[in-house]
């Protein structure tokens, strides 16, 4: 089986930042807009190099959205930055009316997702974005799952026209895909190749699901894993496609299973080709405080829990 190096952990908030300082040298007609957390989105060095193009809008989201959508009207393209929780759920009708609806050129850029958060606690942790902003018509959603792949997918996004949520991380996990990759929106990345099981994951369940393919081959279960990225348009041709050899699936994220990834991924199987399924995912909990490690644990959302889920699933075929 093909082996993934950890080149070194690093965040994803950090690949969204070097993306953007990248963006901001090529394309003058990208502007950023933060909500007070200028620091922890890392977008210091856009700052730095085009106060003309950056704007601190403090804690005011909601004001936020509604000025990045205006902004679009003179041919900018607006990305914005907080954490996730503030990118949603506190801004969810602006999004949809002023977004999504008029589908404004917006990319809604949203840190410190999921419970690997950590210490910050349940009121951060938003475990339900995914699934928020899938609904939305026309809305492109995208969980990044290294640094690298987040880079690449923030300089992407300047490209496609359309709202986008990129939803990314705090801490430092490990970096694995190649520096210079070809992000292609709805296009998911095969990353090992098996017979027994299909291991979709997406965000950093990925390097998880990596792991975990390891452990099981190691018992003579092998793996397909795919890094879905982009939840919304998914791509149905390539979850069929790995399904219909395997015959069974686990799909992982650091989500609530309601809304997620998971229940994309059920749809197309349940009107194209049945199969059986586990989900590993959040179960319709809030979070709390810790570190990633121990609420990654907890919640059941590393390679371990993957583990046990594919030796359920082929059980099931």
């Amino acid at each position: 089986m093909k082996k993934y190096i950890d080149t070194g952990k690093k965040d994803t908030r950090s690949g969204f930042g070097d993306g953007l300082t990248e963006l901001g040298k090529k394309n003058k007609n990208v502007v950023a807009l933060c909500a007070d957390l200028t620091g922890s989105l890392k977008m210091d060095e856009f700052k730095e190099n085009h106060p003309e193009r950056f704007f601190q809008i403090g804690i005011a989201e909601a004001n936020m959205i509604g000025i990045a959508a205006g902004m679009t009207i003179g041919g900018k393209i607006p990305f914005t930055g907080t954490f996730a929780n503030f990118s949603t759920g506190r801004v969810y009708d602006q999004i949809r009316q002023s977004v999504a609806y008029s589908g404004k050129n917006v990319k809604i850029c949203a840190s410190h997702a999921g419970i690997t958060l950590g210490e910050d606690g349940a009121t951060h942790q938003i475990l339900e974005d995914l699934g928020l902003m899938k609904m939305l018509p026309g809305m492109t959603v995208i969980n990044t799952c290294d640094y690298n792949q987040t880079k690449a997918a923030t300089i992407a996004i300047a490209d496609y026209e359309g709202p986008v949520y990129l939803r990314f991380g705090r801490p430092k996990v490990a970096n694995f895909t190649p520096a210079d990759q070809n992000f292609q929106i709805g296009k998911a990345v095969q990353l090992q190749e098996g017979t027994d099981v299909t291991i979709i994951a997406t965000g950093h369940l990925v390097w998880e699901a990596l792991q975990a393919a390891e452990t099981l081959n190691e018992h003579g279960i092998t793996a397909d894993v795919i890094n879905i990225h982009t939840i919304k348009p998914l791509d149905d041709e390539a979850i069929l496609k790995s399904v219909k050899k395997t015959g069974c699936v686990v799909t992982a994220e650091e989500h609530n299973f309601l809304g997620g990834l998971g229940e994309s991924v059920a749809r197309v199987l349940s009107t194209q080709h049945p199969a059986p399924q586990e989900f590993v995912a959040t179960n319709d909990t809030f979070g709390e405080s810790g570190t990633p490690e121990q609420l990654m644990d907890k919640y059941g959302l590393n390679a371990s829990a993957i583990v046990n889920s594919v030796k359920k699933v082929i059980a099931r075929k």
